[in-house]
Parts: structure tokens; C-alpha cells; sequence
């Protein structure tokens, strides 16, 4: 599995949906000022890694979720992967939405489930967990039984993994934070000397550069 994790490392460093730079923060929709910013959508725009992520995605659910019946995935982020993953497992695939529809049938999970049915949910990214367990408390309210999720990348957050721990969910990532900066650093993406101020950032992400 640490293979595969560099492995992905260097395909989103590669393709620049991860974007590393220290000096000059990047601010999230959350108000956080952070030195790293992670846009997974381009990846759908790069057949070889597209495959790459699907391939090791299906791998993992294999692995650990043998009996799954339904995948499903989180909107709008993992809804792409997810149906890939789908396709190339022979699974059928769902979706949730982060809210109800405003008109039609109100559908928050989109497609056919039956209860009982084992779900594993794909996500593209995890940070403090709260939509991506959100989605979970969704299908576990229309009666599916969630076995785990898979994502491609967690910051790995402590509020993130006591978030999953609370409820209840196995995580399963292809990626992560650590693996992320040790490859860069290795690469030349970011100097050594930066990776302390990335080591910091991680530690406490919502207080990091807030008197600045």
C-alpha cells in the first residue's frame, strides 16, 4: 500500500492537483489559510492517472469490502470517480447530494439502493471528515449498511480521524499528507527547509497564519 501511495503522490504532484507553496498561502472556502491545496477534478482530465486512481481504488475495495453490493459516491467531487470505480468493478453506483433537490422527487441519494444493501462510499478528499460523514449519516438513514469509505487523499487531521472514529467508519485513502510532502521534499517540489512549516500547518490547520 506505500507503493501505491507514493505512487499516487507523484502522479498528483505530476498534474498539479497538488499545489505546494509555503511562502504564499492559499485560503480555503473555510477561511483557512494553508500552504497546500488539493484539486482532485484534474484528474478525470488525464487518461493514465484517471486509470491509475481508478485501478487502485478498486483494488482497496476489493481488498477490504469483498462483499459490497452498491458503490456510491459523495457529490460533486467523487461522483466521476465513483462511477468509474463502479463500472470497472461491475457494481452498481449511487450518489449523494449535499442537500435534498428543490424540486421533482427531493432525491438527496440519487440512483437505486435497496435497505440493507452493503454501500462503500468513494470520496476524493478528506479533511476534517464532516461532509463526507455527512453523506454517510444520508445512507445510513435510507437503511443502506455502510461498510467503510475509500478517498483519494486525507490531510490526516486529528479532528478528521476522531470525526471517523466516533461514527463508526473505516477510511481507506490512497494517498496521504505525509507521504505527500516527505515525495516532494525527495523531488524538489519544496525545499527541506520548508517541510517543518508544512509539519506545522497539519498540527493546527485553522489557527496556522491567522495574526498575519
Amino acid at each position: 500500500m506505500e507503493d501505491i501511495k507514493r505512487q499516487i503522490a507523484q502522479s498528483l504532484l505530476q498534474i498539479k492537483a497538488i499545489k505546494l507553496n509555503p511562502a504564499n498561502y492559499f485560503t480555503w472556502a473555510s477561511g483557512w489559510r494553508s500552504p497546500i491545496y488539493c484539486d482532485n477534478r484534474r484528474i478525470l482530465s488525464h487518461p493514465a492517472i484517471r486509470r491509475q486512481v481508478c485501478e487502485a481504488f478498486a483494488g482497496v475495495v476489493a481488498r477490504r469490502y469483498p462483499d459490497v453490493e452498491v458503490l456510491a459516491g459523495v457529490a460533486t467531487g467523487a461522483i466521476a470517480h465513483g462511477a468509474l470505480v463502479a463500472e470497472a468493478m461491475g457494481l452498481p453506483f449511487i450518489y449523494v447530494r449535499s442537500s435534498p433537490k428543490s424540486h421533482g422527487l427531493a432525491n438527496q441519494v440519487e440512483g437505486e439502493v435497496a435497505p440493507g444493501a452493503r454501500v462503500v462510499v468513494i470520496e476524493d478528499l478528506i479533511s476534517t471528515g464532516g461532509s463526507s460523514l455527512g453523506a454517510v449519516e444520508v445512507l445510513r438513514e435510507a437503511g443502506c449498511r455502510v461498510q467503510g469509505m475509500a478517498a483519494i487523499f486525507t490531510y490526516g487531521f486529528a479532528q478528521a480521524v476522531e470525526n471517523f472514529a466516533r461514527a463508526g467508519v473505516a477510511l481507506d485513502t490512497l494517498c496521504d499528507y505525509q507521504t505527500m510532502i516527505a515525495l516532494a521534499a525527495e523531488q524538489g517540489y519544496v525545499q527541506p527547509s520548508e517541510l517543518d512549516t508544512l509539519r506545522r500547518w497539519r498540527e493546527d490547520p485553522a489557527g496556522w497564519m491567522q495574526d498575519k
